[in-house]
């Protein structure tokens, strides 16, 4: 009876001397993650608004750097899924029918001219987007700082799509005609025309879709302005290639390249 006593003090201590042991441990890790958030809250606190807003339009100009490299290169619209100028909509609806009824090498050529001029123009875009950045006040900075994802994106649409437009639509006007682009639209227009709609009219297509009520969807010819479009596919690509590089630059040490972005961004 005895030995069974001292068996079981000995069970309870051990027992309490591991439970002990493991509220120790487990103190000792939450103290440290307590202080390391303590620390890097300290650390951000600790910079001043413009080191902050310094920071962000540094990360911004790198951003621009990235886009404008990136797209004005050859194929740079053209070989980037993300922002690969397509058919205008009221082509892109039927361009399997295009490319049935023998305009695969027409389309092709069409798209590849509408995303050269982009190429062509974005190398020409730098300065205003640096001026956009320059006149970014205090305010601004905190907003996209604190803002979603496209809070940049926001910024300069509001802040450069004008001066951007009329920088980029003459460009886009002279490579376009160079490369025959307006000529290449209105011969798919004809090809879709003469014989694509006819090809979605003779379907049960169209007959389902005038039995729903839906047959104004079926794409017809358009007189959409072709630089308009091209111009602002070409603006958009521009923002999200900026947007993209500014996300890499708050999420990934490697690309806080300076000083001032480890500073502001490495926390």
């Amino acid at each position: 009876m005895k030995k069974i006593s001292i068996v079981a003090s000995l069970v309870l201590s051990s027992t309490l001397a591991f439970s002990f042991s493991l509220d120790s441990i487990t103190k000792a890790v939450t103290d440290s993650i307590s202080e390391n958030k303590s620390t890097s809250s300290t650390s951000m606190s600790s910079l001043s608004e413009t080191t902050i807003s310094n920071g962000l339009k540094q990360a911004l100009k790198v951003g621009v750097d990235y886009a404008v490299k990136e797209l004005g290169s050859t194929n740079g619209y053209l070989s980037n899924v993300d922002v690969k100028i397509p058919l205008p909509d009221n082509l892109a609806k039927v361009e399997a029918v295009i490319r049935k009824a023998g305009g695969e090498k027409l389309a092709n050529d069409f798209i590849k001219s509408m995303n050269d001029a982009a190429t062509a123009a974005a190398p020409k875009t730098s300065q205003i987007f640096l001026d956009a950045i320059s006149k970014m006040t205090l305010e601004d900075a905190k907003k996209i700082l604190d803002g979603s994802d496209d809070a940049a994106t926001a910024y300069f649409s509001a802040n450069t799509t004008e001066s951007l437009k009329k920088l980029i639509t003459p460009i886009i006007q002279e490579t376009m005609s160079k490369n025959s682009v307006t000529t290449y639209y209105n011969s798919i227009n004809e090809l879709y025309k003469n014989y694509g709609k006819e090809y979605v009219n003779s379907t049960s297509v169209m007959s389902m879709a005038k039995s729903y009520g839906v047959d104004g969807f079926i794409p017809q010819t358009s007189e959409e302005n072709l630089d308009e479009f091209v111009t602002s596919k070409a603006i958009d690509g521009l923002f999200k290639m900026i947007a993209q590089k500014e996300a890499q630059i708050r999420a990934n040490p490697v690309e806080q390249t300076t000083s001032i972005l480890k500073q502001v961004f490495g926390n």
